[in-house]
């Protein structure tokens, strides 16, 4: 897998802390800092998600395909599926995630609770990469909701 991430600030009269990601894949991420406004070179313009959010964004994309994935293997009538993630960070450098909940909402058609708890843990335990990696540094809890449509 690979990935090249560019500073979008070096060719602008602000320099800015924006960053373009291009992805082995061929797809293209944008990425930008908190403005500050005591130290604007220092800031982001607010136009993009902070790279921290980018990391929580595909940590919620990665549980919530296995979830998916997990209930449509097991022959059931999937028909949404979202994930709701809060964060802490630590307060010092490097301010990694420190806790982290995932409350995921699935929608089927007589799906039962147990199947989704199983997809949910099997994705916290075992198959979702990214909250494997979250999960050396921050206390990681999960809940769910089954609407039935």
């Amino acid at each position: 897998m690979e990935c090249t991430v560019s500073w979008t600030g070096a060719t602008g009269a602000r320099s800015g802390m924006g960053f373009l990601a291009e992805t082995g894949s061929g797809h293209v991420l944008l990425m930008d800092g908190a403005p500050d406004a005591a130290k604007p070179d220092n800031g982001g313009q607010n136009l993009a998600p902070r790279p921290m959010e980018t990391v929580l964004a595909g940590t919620g994309g990665c549980a919530a395909y296995d979830v998916v994935l997990i209930l449509k293997r097991g022959r059931h009538d999937v028909r949404g599926c979202s994930v709701k993630l809060s964060a802490e960070r630590a307060d010092t450098d490097p301010k990694v995630f420190t806790k982290l909940h995932m409350h995921f909402q699935v929608t089927g058609r007589d799906i039962p609770p147990t199947a989704v708890e199983r997809a949910v843990a099997l994705s916290h335990e075992k198959y979702c990469s990214a909250s494997a990696m979250l999960g050396k540094t921050a206390q990681i809890t999960t809940s769910f909701d089954v609407q039935h449509s």
